[in-house]
């Protein structure tokens, strides 16, 4: 069996899965997509494969390794809009189309997706489907230590009716408190956990309660929540998954300002949470149809702080709706989510070690 090591260009990604990683495989920071960098560390690391996630397309490292006989595969594939019409300029089709010849795999976000690699010359041989890994992530079994926070988490919330806005950017956070405002008007012992798309971002979101005279309490103190914390700010890493689990109702932020677009809905709908979203979704847009077109009441998309406002009133004063909402997002998942691995790893497999294991022989 191959010694397994695993390259990140994300310090928040590295912090986020080292901990979930098995005994024997090594993590480890990629290098700047500079010529010397790359060549040093491929020859250090000596890699069998390379795999590339969405628009992660490093000319460097991806020509390199091309020279070097070392397989490079792009999965849950993806090029936005902009990024393709600069690619499409005639200086750039050329180097892309050069890059995009060098992979042995691609597996495209969807088919619009697999259409921009096409017209960037991307070898159609080598383009296949197997599904959005992004409906694997929220698939996991809980550990022990996961299990032991949800219940700590149960017991101090007291079965007070709960909200989450997840992956809140700035100045979405704004558009969330007032919505809360609002809610506990109706609702007096509501409690939002607000969980920020950057750590660095609950500073402003604390200052602000202060300035306000909110009664919150900092996931990172592990001060307890009583009868009177009106918020739970979450400034930790790595907890979002575990917390979907212990909120009945999530709302996925990064889509309530223009210029954003969307995060990941399933690792809420995995945990059977009822999943709002904002209008400003982005490529995320096509998870949001395939869910739909399983129930439409797997995901609610609001228009904007009015509409998110009725839709959590709603929910959190009606059970039946509570529960049929949490019931599709979760069924939703489930039929979204099988398969995906196991048909990515085949075509893995199959245009990449099996490519290798004939080129050894030969």
């Amino acid at each position: 069996m191959w010694p397994c090591s695993i390259w990140f260009v994300c310090f928040e990604c590295s912090e986020v899965i080292k901990d979930l990683l098995p005994d024997g495989v090594i993590h480890q920071f990629a290098p700047l997509d500079c010529p010397d960098a790359i060549e040093s560390f491929i020859r250090y690391w000596k890699p069998n494969l390379i795999l590339l996630m969405e628009s992660e397309l490093w000319p460097n490292l991806i020509l390199s390794a091309s020279e070097k006989g070392i397989a490079v595969a792009l999965l849950n594939g993806r090029i936005s809009l902009k990024s393709f019409n600069r690619w499409s300029l005639p200086l750039g089709l050329q180097l892309v189309s050069l890059m995009l010849s060098r992979l042995s795999l691609v597996i495209p976000l969807s088919t619009i997706q697999a259409v921009r690699f096409q017209l960037l010359h991307t070898p159609p041989q080598i383009i296949h489907f197997a599904g959005d890994l992004k409906y694997v992530v929220g698939d996991i079994d809980a550990g022990e230590k996961e299990i032991t926070a949800i219940e700590d988490l149960q017991q101090q919330f007291s079965n007070r009716p709960i909200w989450m806005a997840a992956s809140i950017h700035r100045g979405e956070d704004e558009v969330v408190l007032r919505v809360h405002d609002e809610l506990i008007k109706i609702y007096p012992t509501l409690l939002l956990i607000i969980v920020p798309r950057h750590p660095q971002d609950s500073k402003n979101v604390s200052l602000n309660l202060k300035k306000h005279n909110v009664n919150f309490v900092l996931r990172s103190t592990r001060e307890v929540v009583s009868s009177n914390t009106s918020i739970y700010v979450v400034d930790t890493l790595g907890e979002l998954r575990m917390l979907y689990r212990v909120t009945p109702v999530a709302v996925i932020g990064g889509s309530f300002l223009p210029g954003l677009a969307g995060h990941n809905i399933s690792e809420a709908a995995a945990a059977g949470c009822a999943v709002l979203t904002g209008p400003y979704v982005g490529h995320f847009y096509h998870m949001l149809v395939e869910m739909w077109q399983i129930n439409p009441s797997a995901v609610k998309q609001v228009t904007g702080e009015y509409e998110l406002f009725e839709a959590l009133k709603q929910l959190l004063g009606n059970s039946k709706a509570l529960e049929t909402c949490q019931k599709a997002a979760k069924h939703a998942f489930s039929i979204m989510s099988d398969g995906i691995v196991n048909r990515v790893w085949n075509l893995v497999r199959a245009f990449t070690i099996s490519s290798q294991t004939d080129a050894w022989n030969s």
